[in-house]
């Protein structure tokens, strides 16, 4: 546990910064920063109504859907609202999905992890694998002390994503997100940054 001297502050010790999108890698993926180019690859499958059945966005209609997502997507991150990476399978070289922070309260310590995986990637663990990376980061990297993810309280495999990545269940938030035109239960998981310590001993 940490100590403070006399005159020390814990915001001078832990100062959470915004995370540049620098790369990130895993043994099956590369994550990276969205281009306008992986507008083709995104519509695969963020077409699909399957992978935003628990999202709180329509699936996308045309390319140009994919084109504005990735635009408000970087101009998100520009204002330092969120940080989301393209997962990229190594083995294709292809867009197959987005992980990073879709939240950040860097002042507080504190960031939400959310992702977003294409259909026929389900059930392989490359959810997890990203998600673990960009939990390290943001404890190694940006000195967070918490990330937390809610997910729909129906969802089970996001659920065990999150236990996955050593993250606790905290509680329901009743009718939290509106999605699909019905507000949606949600489960609310959480990972400290002790709790990451204590992982890696």
């Amino acid at each position: 546990m940490m100590s403070l001297g006399a005159t020390e502050r814990l915001s001078d010790v832990l100062e959470p910064i915004f995370p540049a999108l620098v790369t990130l890698e895993t043994e099956r993926l590369i994550l990276r920063a969205l281009t306008l180019d992986d507008a083709e690859d995104i519509f695969a499958y963020a077409c699909d109504p399957e992978v935003v059945r628990y999202l709180p966005w329509e699936h996308h209609r045309s390319i140009e859907d994919a084109r504005e997502f990735i635009a408000r997507t970087l101009e998100a991150h520009e204002a330092g609202k969120r940080a989301d990476w393209g997962m990229v399978l190594r083995s294709t070289g292809r867009v197959v999905g987005t992980c990073g922070f879709c939240a950040w309260a860097g002042g507080s310590g504190r960031a939400e992890l959310g992702y977003c995986l294409a259909r026929e990637h389900w059930g392989r663990g490359l959810v997890t694998e990203a998600s673990l990376r960009v939990v390290r980061f943001g404890f190694e990297d940006c000195m967070l002390n918490r990330i937390e993810a809610v997910c729909d309280a129906n969802n089970i495999g996001s659920a065990r994503v999150l236990e996955k990545c050593g993250m606790s269940f905290e509680g329901i938030l009743r009718q939290r997100m509106l999605m699909h035109e019905t507000y949606r239960d949600m489960k609310m998981y959480a990972i400290l940054r002790e709790d990451w310590i204590r992982m890696q001993e």
